[in-house]
C-alpha cells in the first residue's frame, strides 16, 4: 500500500474543505485535499453539459451568495475579481395555481387568496397570539412555532406543507431548531410591516439593498469559486486528489494517526498530524477504528438524512420565467423547487435558449430516488406542461442527477443524538469537523466557508476557534444589507 505523509489531510473538497485549504496555503502550510467525487464544489458545484458546440451550465441547486460577514465577500472577490456580478432577486411561490412574490406583496397576496381566506388567516393569527402568548401554550416543535407566529391557516398555506415536503415527516416531528435556522425573527406582523414599507420605497429612494432582494453571484456558476480555488492550489504545488475517499480512519490515544483511502491508483495510507473533514457525519463515524463506544454508534444510527434527485432540462426557448427560482409548497405537486439558471447569469446558457433545474426531495430507495432518467422526465414533464411552463416540443435534452444525504433531518430527538456524537468527536485532539455534512447542520454556503476558514486559522494560530457558533445568529438568516465595497 502506498503511503503519503502530510501535516494536514483535508477530507472533502466542498466549500468548507476548500476554504480551509486556501487559507492554509496562504501561510505555506503542508496539506493534501482528497475528494470522493470527480469534481470539486460539493453541494455548490456547477455542472457543464455540452450539446454540440453549445454549453449549458447549472449549479447543484439555486445557490446564491449572501452573508453578514464582510470578510467572506472580500475572500470571494479576491478569488474571482470581476466575475462577481450583482443580481436582482426574483423569487415566487406557486400555490393553488397562483404565483406569490417573495418578499410578500400584500395587495397581490390579498387578491390571490381572497377576502374569505385572508380573514381566516387574520382570525387564526389572533387566536394563536392568545393561545401561545396569553395562555403560554408550549412550543415543542416546528409546527407549534409556525402556528404561534403565523396562525394555523397561513402556516399550513405555505410553510408547513413545504417543510413536510422537504423532510418527508410530519411537522410535529420536526425540531424547533429548523424554525431557528430559516424563519427566526419572522411572524405575520413583521411580514405585513415589511410589505407595507416596501410599497412606499421606490428604486431611487437610496434605500440599501438587502440580502432578500439582491445577491452576488459568480457569472459562470457558483462552482467557479471552487474551481478557482482548485486551480490556485495546484498552481502553488498542492495536491487535490479526486475520486479518492476514506475507507478507514485509525485513532490512537485520542488522535487520528492515519487515513486509508481508496483511489484510482489503489489504496493509499495518509500519515497526518491533523485532519479537517466534511464527510457526512454518519459515514464518518462508521470509518473510525477502533469503533466508538456503543452509545455513540447507537446515536449515529438514529441520525437521518433527506436526499435529492434533480432533472436538468435544456430548452429551445428564450425564457420560461423571470424568476431565479420558484417554490412549490403544495404536496399535490411533487416538484420541490425549480430554477431557471439564465436568470442568475446569462453565461449559464447559450443565447436564444434557456434551462430549468428541477429539484425533488426524496429518501434513498423511494420511488423518486429509483426512477430512471426517462421515467423521471415523463413524470416531470406532465406537471410542467399542466402548469403552462413549457411544452414537450421545446425540450432539447434532459439530464438526471442524484445526490444522497443532502439535508440533515432535524427530527424532535436529533439534538440528543448529535450531542452524544459531538462529545466523542471533540475528544479527538487533531480533528476539525466542518460544513453541513461534517457537523450535521443545515447551513448556508457562507457558513460552510466560515467554518473552513476557522478550522484553518485554528491550525495556523495553534488555538481552537469556535466553529460550533457559526451560523447561529439570533436573526432571520436573510436579514441585513449587502456588504461589498463598490469599485
Amino acid at each position: 500500500m502506498k503511503k503519503i505523509i502530510t501535516d494536514t489531510l483535508i477530507i472533502g473538497a466542498g466549500p468548507a474543505g476548500l476554504a480551509s485549504a486556501i487559507e492554509l496555503s496562504k501561510k505555506k502550510k503542508s496539506f493534501i485535499v482528497i475528494e470522493k467525487q470527480a469534481m470539486v464544489g460539493g453541494l455548490s458545484k456547477t455542472y457543464e453539459f455540452k450539446e454540440g458546440d453549445l454549453v449549458f451550465r447549472t449549479d447543484n441547486g439555486p445557490h446564491r451568495f449572501f452573508s453578514q460577514n464582510s470578510y467572506l465577500y472580500d475572500f470571494i472577490e479576491e478569488l474571482i475579481n470581476e466575475k462577481w456580478i450583482q443580481v436582482n432577486r426574483q423569487t415566487r411561490q406557486y400555490i393553488d395555481g397562483k404565483f406569490y412574490d417573495y418578499p410578500v406583496k400584500i395587495l397581490q397576496a390579498l387578491k390571490n387568496v381572497g377576502i374569505y381566506k385572508a380573514s381566516l388567516m387574520m382570525i387564526d393569527y389572533f387566536i394563536a397570539k392568545i393561545k401561545y402568548g396569553v395562555f403560554r401554550f408550549p412550543i415543542n416543535n416546528f409546527a407549534d412555532y409556525v402556528y404561534a407566529n403565523f396562525g394555523k391557516t397561513l402556516g399550513r398555506f405555505n410553510m408547513i406543507n413545504y417543510t413536510e415536503k422537504i423532510w418527508g415527516i410530519p411537522s410535529e416531528q420536526i425540531h424547533i431548531d429548523w424554525a431557528g435556522q430559516r424563519i427566526k425573527g419572522l411572524d405575520l406582523f413583521s411580514l405585513l410591516k415589511n410589505s407595507i414599507l416596501a410599497m412606499f420605497n421606490t428604486k431611487n429612494s437610496g434605500k440599501p439593498k438587502t440580502l432578500v432582494d439582491t445577491f452576488y453571484y459568480p457569472e459562470s456558476g457558483t462552482g467557479l469559486i471552487y474551481e478557482t480555488i482548485k486551480e490556485k492550489l495546484i498552481k502553488n504545488g498542492y495536491q487535490i486528489m479526486l475520486s479518492t475517499e476514506p475507507v478507514k480512519i485509525s485513532i490512537f490515544k485520542n488522535n487520528i494517526k492515519s487515513v486509508i483511502c481508496s483511489s484510482p491508483e489503489g489504496e493509499i495510507e495518509f500519515i497526518c498530524n491533523k485532519v479537517i473533514e466534511s464527510v457526512p457525519l454518519k459515514s464518518f463515524i462508521s470509518l473510525l477504528k477502533p469503533q466508538p463506544p456503543s452509545k455513540v454508534i447507537s446515536a449515529q444510527q438514529k441520525l437521518t438524512y433527506r436526499s435529492q434527485v434533480y432533472l436538468f432540462i435544456t430548452l429551445n426557448k428564450e425564457s420560461v420565467t423571470k424568476d431565479q427560482w420558484i417554490y412549490f409548497p403544495n404536496t399535490e405537486i411533487p416538484i420541490g423547487r425549480m430554477s431557471e439558471m439564465k436568470n442568475f447569469s446569462l453565461s449559464m446558457c447559450p443565447e436564444g435558449t434557456t434551462s430549468l433545474f428541477i429539484e425533488f426531495f426524496c429518501t434513498k430507495g423511494d420511488n423518486i430516488w429509483n426512477m430512471n432518467k426517462e421515467a423521471l422526465y415523463e413524470y416531470t414533464l406532465k406537471y410542467l406542461v399542466s402548469m403552462n411552463f413549457i411544452i414537450a416540443e421545446e425540450v432539447r435534452n434532459y439530464y438526471h442527477i442524484r445526490q444522497a444525504d443532502v439535508y440533515p433531518i432535524y427530527d424532535t430527538n436529533y439534538k440528543e443524538y448529535l450531542n452524544e456524537i459531538k462529545k466523542y468527536l471533540d475528544k479527538i485532539n487533531n480533528l476539525y469537523y466542518i460544513g453541513r455534512p461534517g457537523r450535521f447542520r443545515y447551513n448556508n454556503q457562507d457558513h460552510s466557508l466560515e467554518m473552513g476558514i476557522l478550522a484553518a486559522k485554528s491550525i495556523i494560530d495553534g488555538t481552537r476557534y469556535d466553529i460550533e457558533s457559526v451560523g447561529t445568529e439570533e436573526s432571520y438568516f436573510e436579514s441585513g444589507t449587502l456588504k461589498r465595497t463598490e469599485k
